[in-house]
């Protein structure tokens, strides 16, 4: 597996880690948070098989053929871009100095780094923050709601699902006019991502429905609360 920690793979590795941690202490009300498994299992295991058979593949394919060093960079791209949600959402959450920090990541990654295929600001102490819409509503008071299953786009809740909309509107993809440059830009960045968490499922055991559902719920639950979370165990 390449080396990404100081980009986005790692905020996601280390909140998948302390959600696996979390696991074994604090079972959830599954009744409460997931009324409608019924229905959220059967679109999972839709986004499952066609995940195994066509995304899955292409990832491993990906990796296979893509040296280390350019996996990186591509990440690094991709995490450029992404920075400007997390700077608008730190803005929105009241975040000054957050926001500074990212806004700065952005413009030193975008000149420096080569349109941001460079991570300089990590290295010039200027971690990376993880901020989105969903998380934006959590600060402003608004619970989880139910969780769901997206068809393709996986696990969510209802106010995860909601926020994926404002936040659509701050990456480029609506902008950008010529279709096969959009949408060959898209692929890469879904195949990278998935690529980016195929470690991740060694660490999946059980019923897989039940541990993706949990670990995604505690993982923004310590996301949303910036680490701050209290043990009832």
């Amino acid at each position: 597996m390449p080396t990404i920690g100081a980009g986005r793979f790692g905020l996601i590795k280390s909140g998948v880690l302390a959600a696996v941690a979390a696991l074994s202490a604090l079972p959830l009300q599954a009744a409460e948070e997931d009324p409608w498994e019924g229905v959220n299992r059967a679109i999972f295991r839709f986004n499952d098989t066609l995940d195994t058979y066509t995304l899955k593949p292409l990832a491993k394919g990906y990796q296979k053929v893509t040296p280390d060093f350019v996996e990186d960079r591509v990440s690094n791209f991709f995490g450029n871009l992404g920075d400007v949600v997390v700077m608008t959402n730190d803005l929105l959450q009241g975040k000054p100095r957050d926001a500074g920090i990212d806004a700065s990541r952005i413009l030193f990654n975008t000149t420096f780094g080569l349109l941001g295929f460079f991570d300089v600001a990590t290295h010039m102490g200027l971690q990376k923050n993880d901020e989105d819409f969903g998380q934006t509503l959590g600060a402003w008071g608004l619970g989880n709601g139910p969780y769901v299953v997206l068809p393709l786009l996986g696990p969510s809740t209802i106010r995860d699902a909601a926020g994926r909309v404002p936040d659509a509107f701050l990456q480029p993809y609506p902008y950008m006019d010529h279709v096969p440059t959009r949408n060959l830009t898209r692929g890469v960045e879904l195949v990278d991502t998935r690529a980016g968490l195929l470690s991740a499922e060694r660490m999946i055991t059980g019923d897989k429905y039940v541990f993706v559902r949990n670990a995604y719920l505690q993982n923004r639950e310590f996301r949303t609360l910036d680490g701050q979370v209290e043990d009832d165990f």
